[in-house]
This record gives structure tokens, C-alpha cells and sequence, in this order.
């Protein structure tokens, strides 16, 4: 089916900065991708895009080095200038593992909480002109490679570490928003987290997909006082590691429901394991319904990208931007779309277990061995898309490997455009190790 488009008003094309910190390295991304000494000239080409609205982090990590000891300077500095220029900055007070290394044990650490709403109400008192924020970025995705897969800090493993995190964290972040009500009225909680579907290629594969699909809500219905149901196949694999605590944690609130969607957010899982992305993936437009009719909130996707050549992502660009307008077609509201992040990011080859500086190509303008931004046919297209230019009016090119293998299950979907060729010239940074595969793996998927 040609998805319809075009019917409600043009989508909102939003920008977005990579932050993460990697507290066994003390770096964070600014910092690797010289955004921390360069952000004016960023911002400078985001202006020059046409776009004012933007998720953007502040770097806890930086602010309070020193157990309660805030330094504000270089966040004012960004902020003020945010401001004062006519940029809408959506918050984002912590993205995955942002936090202060004496938070020895990260999420873990009993001092979390105590220390997470110190923080953050500190925040919402200096900067009470703020309109959107984010109280934790993807809490079910950091918590779950944080504490079932045992791929970032504290590196706990199984159902038992995941809701353990869960219940340290989530009563914070509850509260957290319950004080952003009252000292940011005005604004908005905009909830960000990934945007998952999953299939099973055989019988063990498709019950161990069901429950991945029931345990992709887990967070959000928890933080939400929704709980889970107890009888399904997520609620007895629950039990025998205390789920129960999920089922009485403080009920939070959001205004808006960030959806992060990867071509890697849909798996297959078989006998031998889960693979991304399934062979056979749901129309994104779908997904977005099933969120959209679960939830009934207001929807974004607040994150985007394909790892490739820039041309690989200007048609990545087209096939969300289609797919989304189709959700609004069907009824969805649906606020808009962010591609993260606006310059190429570094080192999530290696899930940033290993900080090498290494130039991930998914940024809309590229970095080159400068760290030099570079426009492309994929800053164009998203310029032209920040323009109100139509899906449909949006190049599509002819996708390169290993893109063109990773994309094969969403050729169909794609089946009615017409393809040209990418420019030769026009590739991005370091293309040959674009072939490297983010070591990302998941465990007891059997």
C-alpha cells in the first residue's frame, strides 16, 4: 500500500546533539566531537536549516563533579544563548549514562534518587523559561543494557538486574516531574524511549517475541501506574525476581510520548537467538499506531538515523518522514520528527565500551578527520523537509552497502518511489568502516 501523506499540516523538523557520557573514559560526545568548543557554529547550522526546536542535554556529569557542588557556567552559556537567539530547546537532564562518577554504582547506587532530584530541581529553578524537557532519555532502553544486558555500568544482567534499576530509578523520575509541575507549569514532560516491534522466525522465537513486545511498555506503564498483567508470559518470567515492586511504584505523568525509532528497534528471534532488523519489519506508521492507541498522548519521534553514506540517510530520511505522515493521515497527532543527531556521532560502533574517537556516519551534516562539518544531499533533504517540503517531494537514492543488506525487509514499503542514483562525490566520513556492526547483543532470548 503507498502510504497516503500529505494530508495534515507538515511535520515539525526537530534537532537533536549527542551527549552520552562514558564514565570509564570521563568523556562525553560533545567532547569527541569538539561540539563542546563548537556548538555556536552547530547551532549556527541548524539555524541556517530553518529549525528553532531542539533536544538538547545538559551534562550533569559536568555540572556537579563534586558531590553538591554545581557549576552552571558552561550550561549557561549554551542556554542563555538557546534562549536569547529563538531556539526551543526540548531538555534533556540526563541521556543514558550522564551521570557523576562519584555515582560509583551509576543507577544502581542508593544515593541515585537523592542525588537525580537535587540535580534536577536545581536545574528547574535556574532556568524557569524552560518550555519542554525530558526527565531521563530512554529510561526502559539505558536501564535494560544497563542492568538485563550488562553492556553499560553498573553491568547487571537478567529480569532481576533490569527491575532492579527500574525500581531505583522510576520513583525519582516520578517525583522529579511531580516538581516540575509546580515550578515549570508551563512546560511540557516529553517521555522519550525506543520504539520497538518484534517477530519470531519459529514457535520458541515467536513466544519469546510476544513477551518482548509486552515487555517494550514495562517502563512506561510502570512510571504510569499502569503495571503489567501478571498472567501473561512478561508476568510469571517477573514474579520469581520481585515484578511485584513494579506494580507500586509512584504513579508520574507526561504531556508527550517521544518515540525512538532504529531500523535495530524491531528484532527476529529464533532458537539461536534475536537478530536486527527482522527480515520482516511493521511499517513504522503502524508502530506509531500501536503507541498512539495504547497511550492516547500526543506523539514525536525524538530520535532517527541510519548508519551509512549520506545518501543512505537522506532516504532514510524520506521513509520516516513518509511513515509518519501516514500515521497523522490515519488520526495520530503527531508533533513531529528529529533525526539524532544533527553531526555525525562517535564511538557507538562499540556501544561506547571503547572511546576512540571513531566517527559514526549518521549525522546530517558529516564530520570529516577534522572533525570538520560537511552539508551533503542529506542536509539538503532535511532542510528542504524543515521547509515544509512533502515526503513525496524528497529525493530517494539508491542505497549502498551494507546498508542496502541491513534495509532489505523494507524494500516493499518503499517498492512505489522513484530511485536515482547518489552522487559519487557526495559519500560522508570514513565510509569503509561503515560496514562495522554495533556490538549490541541480547541475552536469555531463547
Amino acid at each position: 500500500m503507498t502510504p497516503r501523506g500529505g494530508e495534515g499540516p507538515p511535520l515539525e523538523i526537530i534537532g537533536g546533539f549527542e551527549s552520552t557520557f562514558m564514565p570509564a573514559h570521563d568523556r562525553d560526545i560533545f567532547e569527541t566531537t569538539e561540539h563542546d568548543t563548537r556548538w555556536r557554529e552547530d547551532l549556527d547550522l541548524l539555524s541556517r536549516s530553518g529549525i528553532t526546536r531542539l533536544r538538547y542535554p545538559v551534562r550533569w556529569h559536568r555540572i556537579e563533579e563534586s558531590e553538591g557542588v554545581f557549576d552552571w557556567s558552561a550550561t549557561d552559556e549554551v542556554l542563555n544563548h538557546l534562549h536569547e537567539h529563538g531556539f526551543r530547546p526540548i531538555i534533556d537532564l540526563v541521556h543514558h549514562t550522564s551521570y557523576p562518577v562519584w555515582l560509583t554504582d551509576g543507577f544502581a547506587d542508593a544515593r541515585f534518587g537523592a542525588a537525580y532530584l537535587r540535580y534536577a530541581e536545581a536545574f528547574a529553578r535556574r532556568y524557569p523559561w524552560v518550555e519542554e524537557y525530558t526527565l531521563f532519555n530512554e529510561p526502559f532502553a539505558t536501564l535494560f543494557l544497563c542492568g538485563h544486558e550488562a553492556i553499560w555500568p553498573p553491568y547487571h544482567s537478567g529480569l532481576q538486574g533490569f527491575v532492579d534499576l527500574l525500581v531505583n530509578v522510576l520513583p525519582a523520575v516520578a517525583e522529579a516531574g511531580a516538581l516540575y509541575r509546580e515550578l515549570l507549569p508551563g512546560a511540557r514532560h516529553v517521555w522519550v524511549d525506543t520504539c520497538e516491534f518484534h517477530t519470531g522466525s519459529d514457535a520458541s522465537g515467536q513466544r519469546y517475541a510476544d513477551m518482548a513486545n509486552d515487555r517494550r511498555f514495562l517502563a512506561l506503564d510502570a512510571f504510569l501506574g499502569r503495571g503489567y498483567d501478571v498472567d501473561s508470559q512478561l508476568g510469571r518470567d517477573l514474579a520469581p525476581v520481585g515484578g511485584e515492586r513494579l506494580l507500586s511504584l509512584p504513579a508520574g505523568t507526561i504531556d508527550v510520548l517521544g518515540l525512538d525509532y532504529y531500523a535495530h528497534c524491531q528484532w527476529n528471534f529464533g532458537v539461536e537467538g534475536g537478530t536486527a532488523p527482522t527480515p520482516t519489519p511493521l511499517p513504522l506508521a503502524d508502530q506509531i499506531q500501536q503507541y498512539w492507541q495504547r497511550y492516547g498522548l500526543p506523539c514525536m519521534i525524538t530520535e532517527t538515523n541510519v548508519r551509512g553514506r549520506t545518501s543512505d540517510r537522506a532516504t532514510w530520511l524520506k521513509y520516516v518522514l513518509e511513515q509518519c505522515e501516514e500515521a497523522q493521515a490515519r488520526g495520530v497527532v503527531l508533533e513531529g520528527v528529529c533525526w539524532f543527531p544533527v553531526v555525525d556521532s562517535t564511538d557507538w560502533n562499540s556501544l561506547l565500551f571503547r572511546c576512540e574517537g571513531h566517527v559514526d556516519p549518521v549525522g546530517v551534516y558529516w564530520l570529516d578527520e577534522d572533525l570538520e562539518r560537511r552539508t551533503s544531499v542529506m542536509s539538503t533533504s532535511y532542510a528542504l523537509a524543515a521547509g515544509g517540503v512533502r515526503s513525496g517531494e524528497l529525493p530517494a537514492y539508491l542505497l549502498g552497502e551494507p546498508v542496502a543488506t541491513w534495509l532489505q525487509g523494507y524494500r516493499e514499503q518503499m517498492s512505489h518511489w522513484d530511485w536515482q542514483q547518489p552522487p559519487e562525490s557526495d559519500l560522508g566520513s570514513r565510509l569503509p568502516r561503515t560496514t562495522t556492526r554495533m556490538e549490541l547483543r541480547i541475552v536469555d532470548a531463547q
